[in-house]
């Protein structure tokens, strides 16, 4: 029996440092968190203290049980979770647990923290063993009892006057506002027209590009030619005063330092794995997770490859700073090696400078060495660390730039640069990506024949372009990453989270590589602007985070700062329920009026996002509702287009008797003949589609519909179908797998039934039939009372495993008595409805359209 118990985070972790434990330990992990505050109101009570409720989290439930059961037999506990605020609140929660249970007494129980796990820093970290950090644990409490009070107050607020399902965050909402608002300015923006005059230099030894720099005796800047007219007389006064040839007026050569980039934070990994290798910071951590929790390397043996990925310090330890300095001389050459190593200030205020930056566990470890035994995904993102290391302890690039000025005639004159690489140093190995890039970066690389001052080249031509100012590009998950820690917004840790929350939310979607906010993030983003501005402030919550971080380091005590927080917003929530109204909230606009009937047309949000609306809720009858088109916003949108939306649905003509249309539904757009439905494709427009086309997507659906049966037999449920995914069997409860060499078709009766009795699954409900059956239940019992629900999550766990189980016991009875088998009553489908149809109703007694 070991005498000690390691806990961890992860399983793969727990796998890796057994292996270099021993027989004296059991290593488990805790799955990630174990606790979390109840999911209800109270959870946080600002009465007592600001009490917290907690409670286990049924998914890992088993594991602390696991380590509960370990802990009671071993004589020492360690818990090793993450070495960071929120691995030391895990540590506590387990801590609290094994108290609770009365499993610590006459105990030692011990915090260890390691930021790789190698058999060194594993040995390190046991033999310096120390308590759990309170002040840390404080931190991360107070971090979680401001973001339940954020959310469980404000988001109901988003319910009443924006729309329901929607929540409000106390570190996501300052980062979508940045999203709406880069927006807003987009649309704001107005392009100005200039134009750009440049010479093609015919040198003998090599053609070039100058730009022009003086006009008429005066320097030219960006906006001193603005229009085709001005453009054409200028060249040709250039032109005239050339004479064919430039005269070269100066030579100037400058040399320049470029330092290396420091080693990789959290931020600036998720950045430049953004930019390099087009990976959204979600799956930047997720990979980064394997590489540090281990990968088995050959002989070697399973272990990590990098540090800690979750860090704001650029920091690294003498043991890498040595390593890393003896490849740099092995690789390329002592030369490329500074007499000391390079030293790097972190940026971050408030970072943990007794963690480092992410680097390799081992430098010697070359990315060539190691690609056999990773994942293309992990290959990649390990030669990205490996080579930001290494290249930040080489020597700065020297760099030589050469400008060239050339007269055309006494007025005029154009400008040459090239830069040239003198001495690589660390270029030879990294070069950090960019944004965006500047005419400095434009000049790289392009090497200008050699010129001496006096001297006349001879003119090929002079040419004039017309350009237009650009509007500021929308973020990508790099600058929205920068933007947040250059404005202190959230942690390392919390990067890749909020980005998540804000496209699961729908709050933003990505358009190519870019945020683009909907109309409903928009809503909820003006909305919080408007009302809640100081919670919404950038400086408000990096101060708030800055507190927070005193609150860690044991400067300031949690629940005082807590108390100044929630006074005021709690007054600001009660305020703001009772005092603004829904339309103003939503941001409603009316675009004019309808030509045929007069009435005012107005988009508006609803239930199932942004709609057109003709006519008046308080003066009008009738109203009639269009959903918008996908890309359409209800903030640009015009009347022309929204005139437009109430075109369908569309009758196309006459098919087999029937009468073909097009519409727009909740599932997108759509193609009917009698009772069949067929979803257009992407190529298809439903304003524009032909007859021809709507009559071979109905057919196409049908000839699907018609081969969708393999295999049936009378009097039996059971079916061998063809569906989204393959081949399968199904008798409408349970739906079984078909071996992969086996030909459907080819089954019998007593086979279908033995594999959907071993294979077999609940057939999953999709909403639509949730709601049918749920419609069917009230019509059919109208006068039932609600019975109230008692039954847990387990209870109900245990519900549908027994559900399962009968299931699969009625198929194997099935399959045991094949005669005797009554058939199974027919599964009912709802009648189709259609989704989306352009509806004419009755004055609405809601703000919203009734869909």
């Amino acid at each position: 029996m070991a005498k000690n118990l390691l806990v961890v985070e992860s399983p793969a972790k727990a796998k890796t440092i057994n292996k270099y434990l021993g027989k004296d330990f059991t290593v488990l992990a805790s799955y990630g968190h174990v606790r979390d505050l109840v999911p209800k109101e109270g959870a946080v009570d600002p009465e007592h203290g600001f009490a917290m409720r907690y409670d286990l989290i049924d998914k890992n439930e088993k594991h602390v049980d696991a380590i509960a059961k370990a802990a009671k037999s071993a004589d020492g506990i360690f818990l090793a979770t993450d070495p960071d605020r929120e691995g030391e609140a895990i540590s506590w929660h387990i801590a609290e647990i094994l108290k609770e249970r009365g499993l610590l007494d006459g105990k030692q129980l011990q915090r260890v923290v390691f930021t790789e796990i190698t058999p060194r820093a594993i040995k390190e970290a046991m033999q310096q063993p120390r308590s759990i950090a309170g002040d840390l644990v404080d931190a991360q409490q107070a971090r979680r009892a401001l973001d339940y009070l954020v959310g469980f107050n404000l988001s109901p607020v988003l319910w009443r006057k924006v729309q329901r399902g929607l929540s409000a965050g106390r570190v996501q909402s300052p980062a979508l506002r940045m999203i709406v608002e880069r927006e807003e300015e987009i649309e704001a923006f107005k392009a100005r027209e200039y134009w750009t005059v440049e010479a093609e230099v015919a040198h003998p030894s090599q053609a070039f590009t100058a730009k022009l720099s003086k006009l008429d005796g005066n320097k030219a800047e960006q906006f001193t030619i603005t229009n085709a007219e001005d453009a054409e007389a200028a060249r040709e006064r250039i032109q005239k005063a050339a004479g064919g040839q430039l005269h070269v007026t100066d030579v100037a050569s400058k040399e320049r330092k470029r330092r290396p980039a420091p080693p990789f934070t959290t931020s600036t990994l998720q950045q430049e794995a953004a930019r390099k290798l087009g990976f959204t910071t979600r799956k930047t951590m997720q990979v980064a997770q394997k590489l540090y929790e281990g990968v088995a390397i050959g002989e070697e043996g399973t272990v990590g490859l990098i540090s800690y990925m979750r860090t704001d310090s650029v920091n690294l330890s003498a043991e890498a700073l040595a390593e890393i300095r003896d490849v740099i001389a092995r690789d390329f050459g002592t030369a490329s090696l500074p007499d000391k190593p390079n030293t790097y200030q972190t940026k971050s205020k408030n970072a943990q400078e007794a963690h480092e930056a992410v680097r390799p566990t081992s430098a010697l470890r070359t990315p060539s060495q190691v690609a056999r035994f990773l994942t293309d995904d992990e290959r990649k993102l390990y030669e990205l660390i490996w080579k930001r290391a290494v290249a930040c302890q080489m020597i700065p690039a020297t760099l030589n730039t050469v400008t060239v000025e050339l007269a055309a005639g006494s007025e005029h004159s154009f400008r040459a640069s090239g830069t040239t690489v003198v001495v690589p140093g660390f270029l030879a190995v990294y070069e950090e990506g960019k944004d965006q890039k500047n005419a400095e970066d434009e000049d790289e690389g392009r090497k200008l024949p050699l010129m001496k001052p006096g001297q006349n080249v001879p003119l090929d031509r002079i040419h004039a372009d017309q350009h237009f100012t650009q509007p500021p590009p929308r973020f990508t998950e790099a600058a929205l990453v920068k933007a947040l820690e250059e404005y202190g917004i959230g942690r390392p840790s919390t990067y890749a989270s909020i980005i998540q929350t804000l496209l699961f939310r729908k709050y933003a979607e990505m358009e190519g590589r870019s945020f683009r906010p909907t109309d409903v993030g928009r809503a909820v983003s003006n909305f919080l602007s408007s009302h809640f501005t100081q919670y919404v402030d950038y400086d408000f919550t990096a101060r708030l985070e800055d507190e927070l971080d005193a609150v860690a380091a044991g400067e300031e005590e949690w629940v005082p700062l807590m108390e100044k927080f929630w006074g005021p917003f709690k007054q600001l929530v009660e305020e703001k329920s009772e005092s603004v109204d829904r339309t103003q909230a939503t941001g409603a606009r009316e675009l004019g009026l309808d030509p045929k009937s007069g009435k005012p047309v107005s988009v508006r949000l609803g239930r199932y996002g942004p709609y057109a609306q003709i006519g008046d809720k308080d003066t009008d009858e009738k109203l009639e509702f269009a959903s918008l088109r996908p890309g359409q916003s209800m903030h640009t949108i015009t009347l022309e287009d929204a005139l437009e939306l109430f075109k369908l649905p569309r009758k196309l003509g006459l098919s087999n008797d029937e009468e073909v249309s097009v519409g727009i539904g909740r599932f997108g757009p759509f193609a009917k003949r009698g009772s069949t439905y067929a979803s257009l494709k992407k190529e298809d427009d439903p304003y524009t589609i032909d007859l021809d086309r709507a009559v071979f997507l109905i057919e196409e659906k049908e000839e699907i519909a018609r081969n969708r049966i393999i295999k049936e037999w009378d009097g039996h449920e059971v079916q061998v179908l063809n569906g989204r995914f393959g081949p399968y069997i199904s008798d409408g409860k349970l739906n079984g797998k078909i071996p992969k060499d086996r030909e459907p078709a080819s089954l019998t009766l007593e086979e279908t039934l033995q594999l959907l009795a071993e294979t077999g699954k609940p057939v999953r409900r999709g909403f639509g039939a949730k709601k049918a059956v749920a419609k069917k239940v009230a019509a059919e019992k109208p006068a039932k009372k609600a019975v109230k629900k008692t039954a847990t999550k387990k209870t109900t766990a245990r519900k549908a495993t027994k559900t399962t189980a009968a299931s699969r016991a009625v198929a194997k009875k099935a399959f045991k008595s094949i005669s005797g088998v009554e058939p199974a009553q027919s599964v009912m489908t709802a009648k189709p409805v259609e989704p989306g149809k352009k509806r004419i109703v009755k004055k609405a007694s809601r703000d919203e359209a009734p869909f």
